[in-house]
């Protein structure tokens, strides 16, 4: 079961993102109150967009950040033996997304992994609702 402190993050058309968010306002408006938060998501059109956020160094550092909890970026930066400017321009592409959050610290932006987990959701076969999505 996933826990309400986990991103799912998944590659799928935004005919999907647009049903599955039209169905759950429908639920909303009916009165069906599921009995916990819905899971905090994040949508790629294809893996290449997704693979470019969530890259092996991104993926690296958001450990870092997430186990380690460093006071500032550039903290986080030596944790990670990168340069500043480097890791300062991946945290902030994360932070576009929701993975990472900023505390101001004085002069320090101290980052933050707001989440446990990270779930990666990739389909490799349509399903049949999915059908019409798929060229042949």
């Amino acid at each position: 079961m996933t826990s309400s402190n986990t991103l799912i993050v998944t590659v799928e058309s935004l005919a999907d993102v647009e049903a599955r968010t039209r169905d759950a306002f429908d639920k909303a408006l009916s009165g069906d109150v599921p009995d916990e938060d819905a899971p905090h998501r994040l949508s790629f059109g294809d893996t290449d967009e997704m693979a470019v956020v969530f890259s092996p160094r991104a993926i690296d550092l958001l450990r870092t950040v997430a186990r380690e909890e460093p006071a500032s970026m550039r903290e986080a930066a030596r944790m990670v033996d990168r340069d500043i400017k480097d890791v300062s321009r991946n945290l902030d592409q994360l932070a576009e997304y929701g993975v990472v959050e900023f505390v101001e610290e004085g002069r320090a932006k101290r980052p933050v992994v707001p989440f446990d987990d990270i779930e990666i959701r990739l389909p490799l076969r349509a399903g049949a609702d999915d059908a019409e999505h798929v060229e042949a």
